[in-house]
Order: C-alpha cells, then structure tokens, then sequence
C-alpha cells in the first residue's frame, strides 16, 4: 500500500480516520506503469454516505476493467480534517493511491442532490483546482458532472468543465479514447472539450452562450461555435442484462449507510407519478434477467460477506419476476443469517406469503409512499392508489406479523386543499384503526406508525415543472395544518407525524429549475462557509439568504413564479426522449384529476420508445 497522505499524528485526532486510509476489501489495485488514464470517481459528501451509492460502484467496476485506466475514489473530507487540511495545505487525496487528486487526468462527480452543490466546490477547493472551469490550465483535471441533478445543470456550469447526460455505461469509453488520442497527439484543453461536445450524451457548457429577457428569463440558449450540436441526448442503455455490474463491490471498514449488498433489478418505472423526477428521466424500464440476478447474488454476498441484500429499483413490485427471486434468495440462503430488503414496494402489489417469507429472515418496518392523504389528489399526482387498496394492503402486512409501518406523504402539491392536508392524519388513523380490526390474541404487540411529509419541488422533466412552489411560511402552515389533526385522531398515540425543513425546501427548489446565474450565488454561499448543507447541523440558511442579497438574486423568482408553457426552460436544450407534448398533456390531465395508466396496462406515447430495449418496445 502507498504512504497514506495523513500522519498518523492527524488520523488520531479526526473522526473515524478509515474514511481516508482505502485499502478496504476488493479495492482496485493497478501499476502505475501500466496506467496512461487516471479517473477520480468523486460522491460530495461524507465517506458514509458516497460508499453507499450503487452508482459509483458500477461505474468503480467498469472502468477498473479497462485496459490502462486506475479509477480511484475520493469522497467529501468532514469537516474536523476539512479544518485541517485547509491549515495544513494538505491537498485532497484519492484512497487507492492516497494521491493528491489535482495530478489525476480527470476529476468525475456525481451529483445526486442539489444540496451538495457547495461540497463540490469544497472538493475542487481543498483539490487544489481552480473552482472556475474557465481559470483551469493545461495541467487541471477534466471536471466532468453525472448523476441526476445533470438534468439541469445550468446552477453548475460554472464549475464544470463538462456534464455527462445519462447512464454512464454508454459513452464514457468514447470520451476516455478521445482524451488518449488528444493528449497523445498535445492538443489543448479547449480543443479536447469541443471534440468532446460531438461525443453522444455530453455537454460542455463553455461551448453555449445564454442571453436573458428584461423580466430575467431565458432569451436564447445557443451553441458559440460551429458544429455542435443545438440539443444533448441523455444516454441509455439499451439492455441493462448485457451491461457491467460489479461481483466484487468494494467494503468500508466502517458501518456505512447502506450497509449490504444491493441488486438492482431494473431500471426506470411503469408508473408515471407526476412529481417524481426520476420516473421521467429513467425511462423507459427496463428489467434485469432474473437468471442473472440469482447468480449476482450469490457472488456478490460471497465476495463481500454481508447478510444482507436489497433489491434495488423505482418500484421493486413492478419487477416480472419478483416472485421467482425471492423465493429462490430465500430458499438459497436459508439458515445461512441473510436478510432480504424489499425498498419501494407499492402496497396495492404485495403478496403476503411472499411478505411472510422474507420476514422469517428479519422483521422490519414496511414503508409505503400513499403521498396525498385524499384520493383527489391521488388522482392529481397520477398515483393510482385507492383508499381500498391502501387499507387493504396494510392489512395484509399487519396480518402478515408486521406492526410499524412508515408512510410518505407530500406537502404543499399543486392544487392542495386544507381537506388533502387534513386527509393525511385521517388516512394513518385508518390504516392504524385497520391494525386493531385484528383480533387481539393476533396481534404482534402494539401498531406503530409513522407519517412524514416531505415538501413538494417542481423538478425538471416533469409534468410538474411549470407550477408554483410554496414558501417557507406555506410550508410550515400546512404541516401545522396536518400535526395538528394526528392529535385529533382516536388512535394518536400508535402515530407519529414528523416534516422536512422548510427553508432547505425552499433551496432545493431555487437549485432545481435555476438557471447560469445561480452559479454566483452558490460560489458566494460556500465563501459565507455554506458546507454538508443537507446535514441539519451544518445548515445555515441565513449564510444562503446572505449570498442571495449581496448577488441580486430573487428567490421568488425561481420557487413561487408560475411558468408558462412557451417560457424557454434552463434544461429545455437536453433531450431525454420524453417529449415535452406529453408532459404538457399530463399537466393539463392533473388540473382535470384524470388518471394516465401505467406504461405496462397501456402506452401514454411520452416518447421513450425512441430507446430500444425498454418495456415500451414490447408492448
């Protein structure tokens, strides 16, 4: 193993010092001789939280498989070595090599959370790179952005010098040869980055100019130089059965937020809720071959020695053969002390003796996402949940031996009524009135329930994204509205109700739909000392206020600004397949509280049938 970049004098004195020393199980190791590309794969945030993204692991794996390129990890340093690093000028380091990152070819970040943007700004601080893209030289990494949030990253373009758009199991080959070619042949920095910009999926925002209209919208969005192309096409994969996935994750020394094994069984969703982002920019589903997911799994709890496997998806009961894994994980691993995770069940599509089964491993608390408390607003959100179902499915679960449930709901959704707000307590008062219908002698102890809400945020992509948002006293008013209802109900003491922050709402959502000029006041943020923004104990929404007056711009206008249709949108040069007819359609059906079916009863023609592959391909 290579000299650490800590003293042993610094690893005694900061938290958890195995954040930073690698060397964890199934670690890449590769000769430096043999090596002409190197890849610092980054997640901005604490060792903890990045070391539990699926993502990376994949993309860790695929590139490691490449012939003459080390991809190496490096994660958001806490704030105790934060400190020290910055007093001690210790440049920020990869695990694998404990390299300083600033000698890496590329720097790749993966964005999954707008309230992680000022920890990027750390990482290429404490890299020693410049945090501007357009003050880097010749001898910078490349500073390339994945994961959701590059669906608009408009708020970012300052910082990055490109932007990959999609699943990263498609282009990255092309853009790493590219690279091998033009640094062997010494051509520039720029001349590489306009090269890049032919490359399918990549975006490269020096290369586009915007100009704005009076009242602050966008004018035009334009390519400043000759063949590039006008709109990005997010990447695909086309059959994800036939893609890498790794056998052999890497293992933290430390208990990690997701601390098992995970397959991912298949990609997008049938669903269509309105609000969810993800369900719009990962279509169209697409399923892993079951076959294969039996023997993914049985390598993988093999080479990492957990006990436990989650099956990872949108909506996990969706999945064709759910049934048949199952019941063989269940039957593999019997007595062998494995759990089964079963994260983002729908409860209209639950089988009980299924539910029974894996519950013989371990008991856990069930979580089902109803998200509006009334069935009007169901139907607005395009849930496609009844009350019916719902009750029915909790029964199933409490008389399957389960007794905590959590439910999810959301705040402040267009068209929400005092009645939808009311609607939340009422529904978990029925759900828990649903436990104590059971007979006593059946009963596993006491029902405990739950309920949080969320706030609702117009992302981008959805049909959502031309609504207002609420404001921070809306918000709070709302959730007042609902807490005080749960101690309205017979059964308040088997509920517990609790909400998310409001003011960080409110900066979620200015980040989500923000445009280029963002990119000031993020900067201007992390200088007030804006840092682990998502963390409750790190926030200081007051240092955001600060940056949002000294840079002149108005939050209103990105959060409680209603759009209209012909507004030219900060991401509108992205193209991800879904067209932009069909979420005006599903907008106009949400005003009108009609339900679209999902993708396998019926095709709703949103466009993704332009991916070959997915499930709308087969129907």
């Amino acid at each position: 193993m290579n000299k650490l970049a800590l003293s042993d004098e610094i690893l005694l004195t900061i938290e958890k010092p195995a954040r930073y020393i690698g060397n964890e199980i199934n670690m890449a190791r590769k000769d430096s001789e043999e090596i002409d590309v190197r890849f610092a794969m980054c997640f901005p945030d604490v060792y903890e939280i990045g070391m539990s993204y699926l993502g990376i692991q994949i993309l860790y794996d695929m590139f490691n498989q490449w012939e003459g390129v080390y991809c190496e990890r490096v994660y958001s340093p806490w704030v105790d070595l934060d400190a020290i690093m910055r007093e001690q000028n210790i440049p920020l380091f990869a695990l694998e090599s404990q390299d300083p990152i600033k000698k890496f070819d590329f720097l790749g970040i993966t964005i999954q959370y707008e309230m992680c943007y000022t920890n990027i700004l750390q990482i290429l601080d404490l890299s020693q790179i410049p945090i501007m893209a357009n003050e880097r030289t010749e001898e910078d990494p490349i500073v390339i952005g994945g994961g959701p949030c590059t669906y608009n990253p408009e708020p970012l373009a300052d910082f990055f010098d490109l932007f990959y758009i999609g699943e990263g199991e498609t282009s990255y080959k092309d853009l790493i040869e590219t690279y091998r070619k033009m640094k062997k042949s010494g051509k520039s920095r720029k001349e590489f980055l306009i090269q890049c910009a032919q490359i399918p999926g990549i975006y490269v925002p020096s290369l586009y100019d915007v100009t704005y209209h009076s009242d602050g919208t966008i004018k035009s969005f334009e390519p400043n130089i000759e063949n590039i192309p006008k709109r990005v096409m997010k990447q695909v994969v086309k059959d994800v059965s036939k893609t890498y996935y790794p056998s052999k994750p890497v293992v933290p020394f430390i208990k990690v937020t997701q601390d098992r094994v995970v397959l991912e069984i298949m990609r997008g969703c049938i669903r269509g809720c309105r609000f969810c982002q993800a369900g719009m920019i990962y279509r169209p589903t697409r399923e892993r071959n079951v076959e294969l997911l039996k023997k993914y799994a049985y390598e993988m709890l093999k080479n990492t020695g957990y006990h436990e496997i989650s099956l990872s998806s949108l909506s996990s009961s969706d999945y064709s053969d759910l049934d048949e894994l199952l019941l063989y994980l269940i039957e593999e691993f019997k007595g062998k002390g494995v759990n089964i995770s079963l994260p983002s069940l729908r409860i209209d599509s639950f089988s009980l003796d299924v539910m029974s089964k894996v519950q013989d491993v371990r008991k856990s608390s069930l979580t089902f996402a109803p998200e509006a408390g009334t069935q009007r607003l169901r139907n607005v959100i395009n849930k496609g949940l009844t009350e019916e179902i719902i009750l029915e499915g909790a029964g199933q679960a409490f008389e399957g031996g389960w007794t905590k449930v959590k439910l999810y709901f959301m705040l402040g959704l267009p068209t929400e009524t005092e009645e939808d707000m009311r609607g939340i307590a009422e529904l978990s008062e029925k759900i828990a009135e649903r436990y104590y219908q059971i007979p006593k002698e059946k009963r596993n102890g006491k029902c405990q329930i739950v309920a949080s809400s969320s706030f609702f945020v117009p992302k981008p992509f959805t049909p959502f994204q031309w609504f207002s948002m609420c404001t921070k006293e809306e918000f709070l008013n709302r959730a007042k509205i609902v807490n005080n209802a749960m101690k309205e109900q017979l059964n308040k003491k088997s509920i517990k109700y609790n909400w998310h922050e409001a003011d960080l709402t409110v900066l979620e959502g200015v980040l989500a739909r923000g445009d280029r000029k963002l990119g000031k006041t993020i900067l201007e943020a992390y200088k007030n000392g804006c840092l682990y923004d998502s963390w409750t104990e790190f926030f200081h929404n007051q240092y955001w206020m600060d940056a949002f007056e000294k840079t002149g711009l108005d939050i209103n206008f990105y959060t409680v600004r209603q759009r209209d249709f012909g507004e030219l949108l900060p991401w509108d040069f992205i193209d991800i397949g879904v067209t932009k007819e069909f979420l005006i359609r599903e907008y106009k059906k949400a005003e009108e509280e009609i339900i679209t079916p999902n993708c396998k009863t019926q095709c709703s023609g949103c466009g993704a049938n332009i991916f070959e592959g997915g499930i709308c391909n087969e129907h």
